[in-house]
């Protein structure tokens, strides 16, 4: 029988796994960390009974997935909330613009952009089934919506802060350069616009979800489906070589799957790769780390625009222009005195985390890459920019800085979470240029991990793909 193993259990090492596991293929998952989930997982990281996620919060991607929505995945427990409002992003002066799930209604909210605002995002939000299916797949493949494609291709190429001259008040313009900075750096540079384009229609056509319980229950649900299949999972293992699987599992594997950031793949494959390979993973560049700060607090956040309440995901950043400067600072090495603090309120959507009156609050900062401070205080400070009081309320801390965001997943070099800098060429070209960037030029040896297409988000796709690649070649 044909055997795998996958190194990593994150949610591309899995649906890798699963897709294999569904063609017939003996599949063994081996995971480095004592618990399951690369970076979906939950804890209790401030008080007992307060449940944080420690990485992936908002699932965009998750609830668009082709390969997960396949799945059935709510046999297995999964259950997706939506907030009221997906995306806030307030502003000094109290105002602040909102995306829902009502296209019509955010754009109308958003007063003199309404019809900038549909014309920018109404064919993708019309068209998104359509969209994601091409976004997701497979860099090199024929595309079935061509029109689709270009329309929005038109668009993505574009740099962000490009996309938001048209627009003439600010509402709109933080609105989107917020969703844009999920990039991590600089939004100036050709590409920088597809994320914001992208995420901004999900948050339209399907929204930023939780997972009710936590993230953790995406792992949980992946890995009840591939025991369906008969496929198998080992926690605490940490692979180091090729060589090292026979050993684990008794036969050397037709096919080794790679959950990992490219220093994992030069660290396992060794001189095994290709010099060509070798040199283009060690070109690959990491982008800005991040500061996770969660805290327990007492109540609710008193934030100054109520509406921003309502809101599951949260931009803490300011107006465009100065979100422009702070990503380009920490993309300079330069620490941000006021830096973009994504902000996650998931309590409020789901009540299930909170214990009593006691409820968890998620946020990380845009940081220099590997930069060893501590910004507990800039993220409070930035908080407190937009809900006066909320100090007052935090009853627990719990910090990760991007050390410690290496050593909880070595995916995270130097804190960067997205496995690989999202500028022009990787954006395009993610990790080497390549008619099937998921082979690694050894026989049955395939990259599987977000630094490989499409990239980061919990979706499960790069996984698919790889594990699709591999299929054709055995």
């Amino acid at each position: 029988m044909t055997s795998a193993v996958v190194v990593g259990s994150g949610p591309n090492g899995l649906a890798g796994a699963i897709r294999l596991a569904q063609a017939g293929v003996d599949v063994t998952v081996l995971e480095a960390h004592d618990r399951f989930g690369g970076g979906t997982r939950t804890s209790e990281l401030t008080l007992p009974g307060v449940l944080h996620d420690d990485c992936a919060a908002f699932h965009p991607t998750g609830v668009a997935s082709p390969f997960f929505n396949s799945l059935g995945l709510e046999r297995h427990g999964l259950r997706w909330m939506w907030p009221e409002v997906e995306v806030a992003h307030p502003l000094d002066d109290g105002r602040a613009g909102f995306a829902t799930r009502d296209l019509a209604a955010s754009a109308a909210a958003l007063g003199v952009d309404e019809a900038r605002w549909l014309r920018l995002f109404e064919p993708a939000v019309r068209n998104f089934d359509d969209l994601i299916t091409e976004v997701l797949g497979p860099v090199v493949h024929v595309p079935r919506h061509p029109v689709t494609m270009a329309r929005f291709g038109a668009r993505a190429v574009l740099p962000a802060t490009t996309l938001v001259k048209g627009f003439r008040d600010e509402p709109a313009r933080a609105l989107f350069i917020g969703v844009a900075a999920h990039k991590f750096g600089r939004l100036d540079t050709p590409l920088t616009g597809s994320i914001g384009m992208m995420l901004t229609a999900a948050a339209h056509a399907v929204g930023w979800p939780v997972a009710q319980g936590g993230t953790e229950a995406i792992t949980r649900a992946l890995l009840a489906e591939l025991a369906s299949y008969g496929g198998k999972a080992q926690a605490g293992v940490r692979v180091t070589s090729l060589d090292q699987l026979r050993d684990l599992t008794g036969r050397a594997p037709d096919v080794v799957l790679l959950d990992t950031a490219p220093t994992g793949v030069l660290e396992i494959v060794g001189d095994r790769l290709p010099a060509r390979i070798q040199r283009a993973l060690r070109r690959v560049t990491y982008g800005p780390g991040s500061f996770k700060v969660d805290f327990a607090i007492e109540g609710d956040v008193p934030w100054t625009n109520p509406d921003c309440r309502r809101a599951g995901t949260l931009h803490l950043g300011g107006t465009a222009d100065e979100l422009v400067a702070t990503e380009a600072m920490t993309l300079r090495g330069e620490m941000p005195e006021r830096p973009f603090v994504l902000f996650g309120q998931q309590y409020v959507i789901d009540p299930s985390r909170s214990s009593g009156t006691a409820n968890p609050i998620y946020a990380y900062a845009h940081v220099p890459h590997g930069w060893t401070g501590d910004a507990t205080e800039a993220v409070i400070a930035q908080i407190e920019r937009f809900a006066p009081g909320f100090r007052d309320r935090i009853l627990a801390v719990s910090t990760r800085g991007p050390a410690e965001l290496e050593a909880y997943n070595a995916n995270y070099v130097g804190g960067d979470i997205g496995a690989g800098a999202n500028t022009a060429r990787q954006i395009a070209f993610r990790p080497r240029p390549a008619l099937d960037p998921y082979t690694l030029g050894v026989d049955g040896v395939y990259l599987c991990s977000s630094a490989a297409p499409p990239g980061g988000g919990v979706h499960g796709m790069a996984g698919f793909n790889a594990a699709e690649s591999a299929l054709k070649r055995l």
